[in-house]
């Protein structure tokens, strides 16, 4: 029997693929940047591939691309195409990219980035989670906890705003994560090449090379240190009112304290845009008593009118029909969908809506009289609910659909007469008195129930449900003013009532409560 001896040169390490992943939403062009790899690997005579893994569309559509590229080697099995991997493996990966902060930290925590060998690029924007927005309190994972993983993870991390890059440039974040790459150094060819598989992608060329470049500044220089907590969380300025909202400019600096000015300055720009002027006068209104209580209650730091400015804001820009058909018109959201999915200037982009107002919301938009009989008349109201109990999808890019929510959000100018507007302005009114109630007895007991308004969010169920367990918490300030540390018990509740959107928690707690 003839046998064949192979000799292998084991002082030589073993050739292995460069292993890439990138993690990416709907609209981003994760498959372009994939492909991008795919097309300049190939060029350069590698051995390439990849695959992808569909997520939930709670994210937008939220995949995992997966690519190898592998070197051909002179020698035995030269010729001889490799087996390549369709599946990242934890602690395999040569380089994750990450076009929004939360996914990066999903690849940290699945074992993808290790500090042996990984490079991490990450944009530090943020999408937020299907979890992170409907928590009855502050979901939203810290961002600086994210960053601070990824550079405890990663051999090298950069990190930037890619999806503010692209969009300066007029391209896809997709791209701006590519000239990263390159930038970096991590893999074994030249700028020309990156650019070339841009160019040869033969769409959007120019845009996508603008975003490059600026992708590629960030991946080139030194990133040693994690940004700080307050420049993550940094607040951008509040837009100057213009002027129609002068006289409420100019009332701000005269009449309340320069340390709330930001807060009520945007107050007041959402007042307008959410009713009109004279809204925005009645905001300042009802702030001028808590401005003068916390000149003589307070520290000086102004928290109580700050908090109060800031919760107000939000109660009276409650979300409506009218709010919501309102936004769903303007011209900027359909620049945005336009924007997001990078649809091209030629081409057509239908937007379908999922309408579903309940009989109630319906009876809220009604002048308050019309509203209030149609809620307590049984036959009307089951013949509403007849027609709206299923919903509808009106596509908003259409003349009819668009006519329709137009017609919805010109009902702004009667919204004061609505059966919404006066239950939300008597329940803001009843609140605004617990404030100053509290405020000269126990200025840390009025902070509180400022703060309580957190329940107040969103709408229908999540509605309801928060308004009951903020009535709770007001129908209980009389046994808790009789106790001891009366602000730490009342926001004991309110965190259990955040905590729990069932509401037993604070239940459970309640029943802990004096009568």
């Amino acid at each position: 029997m003839n046998t064949t001896e192979v000799s292998f040169d084991r002082s030589r390490p073993a050739p292995r693929a460069i292993k890439i992943a990138i993690l990416a939403m709907g609209g981003e062009g994760g498959g372009v940047l994939a492909d991008w790899m795919v097309d300049m690997a190939e060029e350069a005579g590698y051995y390439a591939q990849t695959t992808s893994v569909p997520g939930v569309a709670q994210r937008t559509g939220a995949t995992i691309y997966y690519l190898e590229m592998f070197a051909p080697v002179a020698g035995v099995g030269a010729g001889v195409a490799p087996v390549l991997g369709m599946m990242p493996t934890p602690g395999e990966l040569d380089i994750v990219l990450a076009s929004e902060l939360m996914e990066a930290g999903r690849a940290v925590q699945r074992g993808l980035v290790t500090v042996d060998k990984t490079l991490l690029i990450a944009s530090t924007h943020r999408v937020y989670s299907m979890t992170e927005k409907t928590a009855m309190a502050d979901g939203r994972v810290d961002a600086q906890r994210l960053i601070e993983a990824g550079y405890a993870a990663a051999q090298r991390f950069v990190h930037a705003d890619f999806a503010r890059l692209a969009e300066q440039n007029g391209s896809v974040i997709s791209a701006a994560l590519f000239g990263a790459l390159a930038g970096s150094g991590k893999l074994p060819f030249v700028r020309d090449q990156f650019e070339q598989a841009i160019r040869r992608g033969g769409v959007g060329i120019d845009t996508s090379l603008a975003a490059f470049n600026a992708g590629f500044a960030v991946g080139a220089s030194p990133q040693a240190v994690a940004p700080s907590r307050a420049a993550i969380h940094a607040e951008p300025a509040a837009a100057a009112p213009g002027a129609r909202l002068q006289p409420q400019a100019t009332r701000i600096g005269r009449d309340f304290p320069a340390a709330v000015e930001p807060t009520l300055t945007a107050g007041v720009l959402r007042m307008a845009d959410y009713q009109d002027e004279k809204y925005a006068t009645d905001y300042l209104d009802r702030l001028a008593a808590i401005c003068e209580l916390d000149r003589r209650h307070g520290d000086g730091t102004y928290r109580l009118l700050n908090e109060t400015a800031r919760y107000l804001a939000l109660w009276m820009s409650y979300e409506d029909t009218i709010r919501v058909a309102d936004l769903k018109t303007r011209r900027s959201r359909f620049e945005r969908v336009t924007q997001e999915i990078g649809a091209a200037k030629a081409q057509v982009v239908q937007i379908n809506e999922f309408m579903h107002p309940r009989v109630e919301e319906i009876a809220d938009t009604m002048p308050a009289a019309l509203g209030r009989w149609l809620l307590a008349t049984g036959w009307a109201r089951s013949l509403v609910h007849r027609f709206a109990h299923k919903g509808r999808v009106i596509q908003t890019t259409s003349l009819r659909g668009y006519l329709l929510l137009y017609c919805v959000a010109s009902l702004k100018g009667m919204r004061r007469k609505s059966l919404r507007f006066q239950a939300e302005h008597a329940k803001i009114a009843e609140w605004l008195g617990h404030i100053q109630t509290q405020a000269g007895a126990d200025y840390a007991l009025a902070l509180e129930v400022a703060e309580s308004q957190r329940l107040v969010k969103g709408y229908g169920d999540t509605h309801i449900r928060g308004t009951l367990n903020f009535d709770t918490l007001m129908a209980a300030l009389p046994a808790l003013r009789k106790g001891p540390d009366a602000a730490s018990r009342l926001r004991r509740l309110r965190e259990a009532a955040l905590a729990d959107d069932s509401g037993k928690q604070l239940a459970a707690m309640m029943s802990g409560v004096a009568a």
